[in-house]
């Protein structure tokens, strides 16, 4: 082959490569501002009602009926865009290492599994709540010892869904961090965001302890930044000699 013609084709590939590293990038971006919206934040506000615990539950939530569904249809939708984001990140983490590209999409996928487990223990409570304020206040001890066991069963849900939301995080950021595809100063601040969070709130629920909310706050702002660049810049190109397999 001339050294021209293979000169033409490294020319036409660079480039190639690099426009699909910005279209896959502005892709994952738009999924982080979404994902964040649909499953990370909206739901927990709106569901705001559960949190206030039990008994008193079992009034709140019925009140707010509608808010706490709408939270449910919510994290559904934010639980598939979770699976959408592993598997649009697949291709590109992929070039670099195939296992970290199955780590980030089978911990995408277990992420979704206990969102969907969270949202069924709320629908519990909301089944709960509304036939307690249907039956009169009747048997309100029996409500009450059903709603507990509910309200246990809820937050022993999303504990394991916190877990697994910071392990989609971790991967991702160290995936980030460890291929270049951002500013490793970004990939940085987000590693340090994840961590906070873990450590601030998912691990005092675990140990139970309450949980220190300040501790949570960075990861927000860091995940829109994240995402406004990768909309903006997409990733980085750097193709490696040969993909890892480990």
């Amino acid at each position: 082959m001339p050294a021209s013609d293979a000169l033409s084709r490294d020319e036409v590939r660079v480039p190639n490569s690099s426009r699909a590293a910005f279209r896959t990038g502005r892709k994952v971006g738009i999924l982080l501002l979404l994902q964040l919206a649909a499953a990370l934040t909206l739901p927990f506000i709106l569901s705001k009602s559960i949190t206030v615990g039990s008994p008193a539950f079992l009034t709140a939530v019925a009140e707010n009926f509608w808010r706490v569904r709408a939270a449910v249809l919510l994290s559904f939708v934010g639980s598939g865009l979770t699976v959408y984001l592993g598997v649009a990140a697949f291709p590109v983490l992929r070039r670099y290492s195939l296992s970290v590209a199955l780590w980030f999409l089978a911990v995408c996928a277990v992420s979704c599994t206990l969102d969907v487990v969270q949202a069924g223990t709320i629908l519990s409570m909301l089944a709960i709540s509304k036939a307690f304020v249907t039956s009169g206040a009747t048997e309100a001890g029996l409500y009450q010892v059903v709603g507990a066991a509910v309200a246990a069963a809820r937050r022993s849900a999303h504990i394991t869904q916190l877990v697994a939301i910071g392990a989609w995080l971790l991967v991702f950021y160290i995936g980030l961090f460890r291929f270049r595809l951002v500013p490793r100063g970004l990939a940085v601040l987000g590693l340090l965001g994840v961590t906070s969070q873990f450590i601030g709130v998912t691990l005092m629920m675990l140990l139970g302890y309450p949980s220190i909310g300040p501790m949570a706050m960075p990861l927000l702002p860091i995940q829109i930044g994240v995402a406004v660049w990768l909309m903006v810049k997409g990733f980085n190109d750097y193709p490696p000699a040969a993909p890892e397999a480990e």
